[in-house]
């Protein structure tokens, strides 16, 4: 008996996403396939955001749809166009739709073979040979178009992709964010080039001529900077709320090589109070830039700059401030190592201060940002690929959180972060030193310092008030837990489902490998073994890919605009007596002006998210087609609206508000 499928085809609304290809489909079901059948209706077919409905006639009963076959060939004497697939919707004569998420550009002459939407771990194929056949091909595809490469030894591995014209468009921004993007990087340097700056070797004058440079680019928070920058008490609150919150920590005994007594700092704490004291009570704070140490310098301009790696003590007074008392700038004491301290003259502490904001931007640029969200993630993303298929919940739950990641990290490789590339011009690392330091972070990272609520632990840091990184952090950590927590236990009803899981298990290994090269000190799982330990994991990964990098991310420009309050490098070395320090020898020390340009530039283009953003927990591609998962992302959603007023509700009340984990400023994922 003939039976009539109604389909619905739907294309991608982007520019150039529609096709003049012919475009035609074959319905694979339980008991059989359908003819081959053009989608073809008056007028022109598949333009960008329509949807196409369609009839395909067969002789039988096909059973469940378990797959759909979209055949794109050539069609009279038009010349061959991509096509971006939204999905495909079969509504059987029984009354059932089955939906086909696709959500890709289709390149050349070509079939895809797409699975109904229901996301399925390999256990509940184990009955249907098609179906694990899928699985494997698809699977077998994707590993050869995804290799991994070494860029630099020393680093997780990364794509092996050299520029990112020959990404897939699967993994390209979009026109309308590459238009964007490029505008704004030209713009830049142009109002730069104009204005003489970009190329100028000469030391600032003054202070206030930094301000010509990028005049038009002023935001509120910058400008909160460059009034408060050289405060003492705002030196400290950028190590809770700044663009690196995460390199403070409670110190509960002073460092042997940081030999400072309570004599030194006794102004700077409270009256009738003790050093000794203050370290039992847990006010005392240490930012310890040791991995710095053997970190060579490069040459900028002509003159070799230096790199330190200091030590500074933190006191958080009972009025709530971080106050930096002592800081020492290398690693070994001495008469050519002295402690400053905020007695010392004015440009004294000043130029200790300056030389703990560079390392902390090297520190920060290098491992904070670079390494631990998007080199990290790029491992998340190329396994995901690699070892779970797009039917997997695993996949499903994670592929809009690497959205672009692979764009923004080939361009990187190619032109920021390359031999001669802008970081090149404007960090005292240079390409060797960064990629020595890179390699350096990498050996010592570990799964704590991912895991934000284990990580505040290490770092003694969980009930520290005024910690908004912290308390926006947590809740958003919690929000996302308990929303992979829905999804998981949708699809794993216990621990041996997980355990039991070879493409779960696979995924995780080449995680393991590819970015830690089976380093167990890491702490980084190699295998999973309850639901518990995959719930943990996939929180970890979803807060990386969108809160940690907002974090570490959004503020560049805002806390680097006034570049004295973040300098990419030091011209002279760290000083190794007492009182010669001058407003004029501070001047000399600091960036040239065509480095300070360079850095600005930089910072401007890693913080302005381009067009086509898509914020945290926003969706628009429907991997998910079951109610189950449905109801627990509108859950989820609801939790980062209330999460959002929250904020909204505090910063009010703030003098400088904390506004870089509010939800609708967060991107889904790593793509700037």
């Amino acid at each position: 008996m003939a039976s009539t499928y109604k389909i619905r085809v739907a294309t991608g609304n982007y520019l150039c996403a529609g096709t003049m290809d012919s475009i035609s489909i074959t319905l694979v079901g339980s008991r059989g396939e359908s003819p081959k059948t053009q989608l073809d209706k008056c007028g022109k077919d598949f333009s960008p955001g329509e949807v196409g409905e369609y009839v395909v006639q067969s002789e039988q009963d096909l059973g469940p749809i378990l797959l759909v076959r979209l055949h794109k060939e050539k069609y009279s004497i038009f010349p061959q166009t991509n096509w971006n697939c939204s999905y495909v919707e079969v509504a059987a004569p029984q009354g059932e739709t089955y939906r086909f998420p696709c959500y890709q550009w289709l390149l050349g002459y070509q079939t895809l073979e797409l699975r109904e939407g229901a996301a399925k771990t390999i256990c509940m194929d184990k009955e249907n040979e098609l179906l694990l056949q899928h699985r494997r091909d698809e699977l077998r595809v994707k590993r050869q178009a995804y290799r991994y490469k070494e860029y630099q030894p020393g680093w997780p591995q990364c794509l092996d992709v050299d520029c990112v014209d020959n990404l897939h468009p699967n993994d390209q921004y979009s026109c309308r964010r590459y238009s964007a993007f490029r505008v704004q990087m030209v713009a830049s340097e142009v109002e730069l080039k104009l204005k003489g700056l970009l190329d100028c070797k000469n030391s600032w004058r003054k202070l206030e001529d930094v301000r010509r440079a990028f005049w038009f680019y002023r935001s509120p928070v910058s400008e909160y900077v460059s009034t408060h920058w050289d405060e003492d008490a705002f030196f400290g609150y950028q190590y809770l709320n700044g663009v690196n919150p995460v390199v403070i920590r409670r110190c509960t005994e002073i460092p042997a090589n940081f030999p400072v007594t309570h004599e030194m700092v006794a102004k700077s704490l409270e009256k009738h109070s003790t050093l000794e004291e203050e370290l039992k009570k847990g006010t005392i704070f240490l930012i310890d830039c040791q991995i710095l140490e053997g970190v060579p310098a490069a040459k900028l301009n002509g003159s070799l700059q230096h790199i330190s790696a200091p030590l500074c003590l933190l006191h958080s007074t009972p009025l709530g401030e971080m106050i930096p008392i002592a800081i020492q700038l290398t690693q070994q004491p001495g008469p050519e190592s002295p402690v400053f301290l905020p007695t010392d003259s004015e440009w004294d502490w000043a130029l200790a201060k300056l030389w703990v904001r560079n390392s902390t931007f090297h520190i920060h640029e290098v491992l904070t940002h670079l390494l631990q969200t998007h080199l990290v993630v790029e491992v998340f993303l190329l396994a995901t690929l690699r070892q779970l298929p797009m039917c997997h919940p695993v996949h499903k739950l994670l592929i809009p959180h690497f959205r672009y990641t692979l764009h923004i990290n080939v361009l990187g490789r190619g032109n920021l972060f390359a031999p001669g590339g802008l970081i090149d011009l404007a960090m005292a690392t240079g390409f060797h030193g960064l990629s020595h330091l890179l390699a350096k972070g990498l050996s010592t990272l570990t799964y704590t310092t991912l895991c934000l609520p284990d990580d505040l632990r290490e770092r003694g840091l969980e009930s520290l008030p005024g910690y908004y990184y912290k308390e926006d952090g947590m809740k958003l950590w919690e929000a996302i837990e308990s929303f992979v927590k829905g999804i998981v236990h949708l699809y794993y009803k216990s621990d041996s489902c997980v355990k039991e899981d070879p493409e779960l298990q696979a995924w995780v290994a080449e995680i393991f490998d590819k970015c830690f090269f089976h380093r167990e000190s890491s702490g980084f799982p190699e295998h999973l073994e309850t639901i518990a330990q995959l719930t943990k994991y996939l929180t970890m990964v979803i807060f990386t890919c969108s809160i940690r990098h907002a974090s570490v991310n959004n503020g560049q420009f805002d806390f680097g605009a006034w570049m004295p309050n973040y300098p990419s490098s030091m011209r002279k070395p760290p000083p190794k007596i007492k009182g010669r320090a001058t407003f004029e020898s501070i001047l000399e020390t600091l960036p040239d002006v065509g480095t300070t340009c360079n850095t600005l530039l930089l910072l401007w283009l890693l913080s302005k998210e381009p067009e086509d953003r898509r914020p945290l927990g926003c969706y628009p591609d429907e991997h998910f087609t079951e109610e189950g998962p449905k109801e627990v992302i509108a859950a989820f959603q609801n939790r980062l609206a209330q999460i959002s007023m929250e904020i909204e509700e505090r910063n009010r009340r703030l003098p400088l508000p904390y506004h870089y984990l509010n939800p609708p400023e967060v991107e889904n994922s790593t793509s700037i």
